[in-house]
């Protein structure tokens, strides 16, 4: 496809439904649904959408679980001209209310209107129901002079998705993407590891994370298969492997932890996989020991360590492997991917050379568009060039820290700051101590974060119980941002400045556990 004639995603689908229309786009364990298909429902849901509310370039929250209806609801919302918001419906609902607010949605698509068992409201926006937004009975020309109009409206900087990641100030942030990014994106995507018609993605991260991107885009721009796989399954390894020889999935994206699993309970002994000739992965560091234990059994494949934060469509680096690594060694994030440029930054602002340790910045195709309803950290993140000031040049300040190898490939150091990855999500360690900073009979909390074992350990002050500090935040934070540990202390540690000594706690608790 003709990466310039591509305005907006909805062209992918028509495309795909064109040359293969009785292809499987999307399936799950309940149901699969062809690209005429989807091109007829999403056009249905698009109708809908337009009709229900006013204008277009509105955000448009979809609050269902993992399934090929909240695949579907996405490229209806696309369709109508608008963007769409995925919502973890396991996340606490005070959370929730928090991205709404800041949000404020011109609707909400549900299914059923029950969601993980909750029933989740808002009085602010168009409460609409998936089944409700294709069912009706409407002519075919009114609804295709309808989007075509639409249509005609769009170009490619419009939002395609906001995606909410963790906030250090305890209100997550809302990254903006648009259609442009993500096009750039899955043409980079395909370009790079050959995808086409024959792939069949094993989708293993939810929608609301920026992995999903490149398996859902990736995708439809090839007319190839989405496979999502059930959550339980990645608890059992065997079942795992053996549920991808059944659904003949030949490509993942997933989280190192996930492949971890499956090399640590040495499943890979008992099952083969041999259809699987892709393995990506990012989110966190992978370790070379578990790598090496897929490489042993899958020799033939592309593997590739992909390296990038939300606000960047989902990576900016890559590095395929093509060399050994002994365990224990870092395996190197890479280099830019195409259209896109990273440069390193030190302390004293000039740029980083081999070995030398600075600030990750991105900047070209993928960068997103800033945060929303949020311009003053917009303003933080999203900066003029720093390495010069002839002209405007807006980049992405990542806060991670990386060095320049002997290969010219960055390698991942750490976090400037205390944003961190953990089981594979972005999590602001302020935002954590901000949510315990309200329990009862707690005076003072401080995050800290153990990287080998991947553990968030809370430290607080005060006559607070544990049980009840984990009850609280249980109401209030994801799962994954729930502290691995909790120790109560006397006194948080002073520096000179008179802030807290983050080092120091960082020191004391992390000795000898690592």
């Amino acid at each position: 496809m003709d990466t310039v004639a591509v305005r907006h995603v909805m062209e992918y689908i028509e495309n795909a439904a064109q040359k293969y229309p009785e292809h499987i786009a999307f399936r799950d364990d309940n149901s699969e649904i062809t690209y005429r298909e989807l091109l007829w429902r999403a056009e249905k849901i698009g109708y809908h959408i337009s009709q229900m509310i006013s204008g277009i370039r509105q955000p448009v929250v979809v609050l269902m679980e993992k399934c090929v209806e909240c695949l579907t609801a996405f490229f209806g919302i696309a369709s109508s001209g608008n963007f769409y918001v995925c919502i973890d419906t396991e996340m606490a609902q005070e959370r929730i209310r928090k991205i709404l607010d800041n949000l404020h949605p011109a609707a909400i698509i549900r299914k059923g209107g029950n969601e993980a068992g909750k029933i989740i409201t808002y009085d602010k926006c168009q409460m609409l129901d998936y089944e409700e937004c294709f069912s009706t009975d409407t002519d075919e020309a009114e609804i295709a002079g309808r989007l075509q109009a639409i249509r005609g409206k769009m170009i490619d900087m419009d939002p395609l998705y906001v995606l909410y990641t963790s906030g250090s100030t305890g209100v997550p942030k809302g990254s903006i993407i648009s259609h442009r990014s993500v096009i750039a994106y899955a043409e980079w995507a395909s370009r790079t590891f050959h995808f086409d018609e024959s792939a069949v993605f094993g989708s293993q991260t939810p929608f609301y994370f920026s992995m999903s991107v490149m398996d859902i885009f990736s995708t439809v721009r090839n007319a190839a298969l989405l496979q999502i796989i059930p959550k339980k399954l990645f608890s059992f390894p065997i079942k795992l492997l053996e549920y991808l020889n059944e659904k003949n999935v030949n490509t993942i994206y997933w989280v190192p932890s996930a492949l971890s699993i499956v090399a640590d309970w040495k499943a890979l002994d008992y099952v083969e996989v041999p259809g699987l000739r892709t393995i990506l992965f990012a989110g966190e560091v992978m370790p070379a020991k578990q790598l090496n234990i897929w490489r042993s059994h899958l020799p033939d494949a592309v593997y590739a360590n992909l390296f990038g934060p939300t606000e960047i469509t989902d990576i900016g680096l890559y590095y395929i492997l093509d060399r050994e690594f002994q365990n224990g060694e870092p395996v190197p994030i890479g280099r830019p991917c195409g259209n896109m440029d990273a440069f390193a930054v030190t302390e004293e602002g000039n740029q980083a050379g081999k070995g030398e340790t600075g600030e990750l910045y991105f900047r070209g195709a993928f960068v997103g568009c800033g945060y929303y309803n949020d311009v003053e950290q917009t303003r933080e993140a999203f900066v003029q060039n720093p390495l010069h000031s002839s002209y405007p040049d807006i980049v992405y300040r990542t806060g991670d820290l990386v060095k320049i190898n002997e290969y010219n490939e960055y390698v991942y150091v750490g976090r400037r700051d205390f944003q961190i990855k953990h089981r594979g999500c972005r999590v602001e360690l302020g935002e954590i101590e901000s949510a315990a900073g309200a329990c009862e009979k707690l005076d003072q909390a401080v995050c800290i974060f153990d990287p080998v074992r991947d553990h968030i350990i809370l430290l607080f002050q005060g006559a607070a119980e544990k049980e009840d500090i984990v009850m609280f935040l249980k109401e209030l934070l994801p799962w994954y941002m729930i502290p691995d540990e909790i120790y109560r202390i006397r006194a948080m540690p002073l520096n000179p400045n008179g802030k807290i000594d983050r080092r120091l706690l960082q020191d004391t608790y992390l000795e000898g556990k690592s």
